[in-house]
């Protein structure tokens, strides 16, 4: 799993929302800025799922919750669509703020249209991501029975469901989306646009995404979510979605900076988040290193006591296969658990315990061999023996990388 962090920004209101940061494993290529689904909040399956696969694909994500949903603060029922405008625009300057100026723009649903409203005062993004969206704001009218619109329309507020949900929602929301003029911002986007929508939407039809491919002006690309529900709620429509938003926005963001050839068997970078997080790089694998929250840490990767440990868990079961498959034994599975503790006083300090199961018929005679084999696997003999160290090589190089 990616790491993810909170991020929380003031809105223009003065209320706080509430963020998450989806980040990469080593150092992000680019920043994206999510918004979500009508009344949906931060958290649901699309949301989740897209900012982790992009950030999966090196691209960071903020997903937050709009003014008075999820966990951010103000009252869902005196917001309207032009305080979602506000409160994109407020989420990326405090990303700009941060360092982390989003340079692409997704919206889901009327989050989507939020995005290509408020695209024209995002001065830093580069492309833009409309997913299942409606051509015109007052689209989300149409969610509610004509009675709870009447009932709203003489009393000011009525509580309506979404989702099987109940919310507010005030009569300043209604006079404001039927006032958005989408086509002429639409028209005047100047940005790249992919457009995804499904052909079998219920809620938006995809009728929305014609109306707003042939209004955009090129460059502007369309794919179809065939057979995916409007909140993409299938978590293969969803992957789908952020492979193929990696895959297109690739053109427009800046390129992975590669990392150079190295001698070494593995390196340890800090990510800047955090107090102990590390980007880890082992061989071909990518992943994050951490300390726990009990120790000042993030908690969002194994320790380096823990990767010690997984070495010698591998180590022993890839030994013990070995041994089993040279013997010819019926073994169907290895599981090796290592745990290491360290004894105030004793020499040497150190003590690992092992416990090793193995999912076969196996006899006693067997077992005591698979014992004796697991003492001779390579890192319990090293961790055993004892090791050398060559001099640290030290060296200062400068932020543009020169020595």
């Amino acid at each position: 799993m990616m790491p993810t962090r909170p991020f929380d920004f003031t809105n223009s209101a003065g209320h706080t929302l509430s963020g998450r940061l989806e980040l990469p494993v080593g150092p992000p290529h680019a920043w994206a800025l999510f918004a979500h689904c009508f009344t949906c909040g931060k958290d649901n399956l699309a949301a989740v799922r897209i900012a982790r696969r992009l950030a999966g694909s090196g691209i960071g994500v903020l997903r937050f919750d709009f003014t008075g949903l999820g966990h951010s603060e103000g009252d869902f029922a005196d917001t309207d669509f032009s305080l979602n405008i506000e409160d994109l625009v407020a989420a990326a300057k405090a990303m700009a703020a941060a360092g982390m100026a989003p340079a692409l723009a997704i919206g889901h649903s009327l989050g989507g249209a939020a995005v290509l409203a408020a695209a024209r005062l995002l001065p830093d993004v580069r492309a833009v991501v409309a997913i299942a969206a409606p051509f015109d704001a007052a689209h989300v009218i149409a969610q509610m029975t004509p009675d709870k619109v009447a009932e709203i329309e003489r009393g000011g507020r009525a509580d309506v469901l979404f989702g099987g949900r109940p919310f507010t929602v005030g009569k300043q929301f209604l006079d404001d989306v039927r006032e958005q003029d989408q086509g002429p911002r639409i028209a005047a986007l100047g940005r790249p646009l992919l457009l995804l929508h499904s052909p079998s939407d219920k809620v938006v039809g995809i009728d929305n995404a014609t109306r707003i491919f042939v209004t955009a002006h090129h460059p502007k690309s369309f794919v179809s979510l065939d057979g995916a529900d409007h909140l993409l709620s299938k978590s293969r429509d969803a992957d789908f979605a952020a492979d193929v938003i990696a895959a297109w926005s690739s053109r427009y963001l800046p390129e992975p900076v590669q990392a150079a050839a190295s001698d070494f068997d593995a390196e340890a970078e800090e990510t800047g988040m955090g107090k102990f997080q590390l980007a880890m790089r082992a061989g071909q694998a990518a992943f994050i290193a951490d300390e726990p929250v009990s120790v000042g840490g993030l908690g969002s990767g194994p320790s380096p006591y823990d990767l010690l440990c997984a070495g010698l868990a591998a180590c022993t079961t890839m030994t013990l296969r070995q041994y089993v498959t040279a013997k010819g034994w019926p073994v169907e599975r290895i599981r090796t658990a290592v745990a290491h503790r360290k004894e105030a006083g004793a020499s040497p300090p150190d003590v690992f315990t092992r416990r090793i199961t193995i999912e076969g018929a196996v006899d006693e005679e067997q077992r005591s061999k698979l014992a004796g084999a697991a003492d001779r696997c390579p890192v319990h003999r090293t961790l055993e023996q004892g090791s050398r160290f060559d001099s640290v090589d030290v060296r200062i190089t400068t932020k543009s990388g020169d020595a």
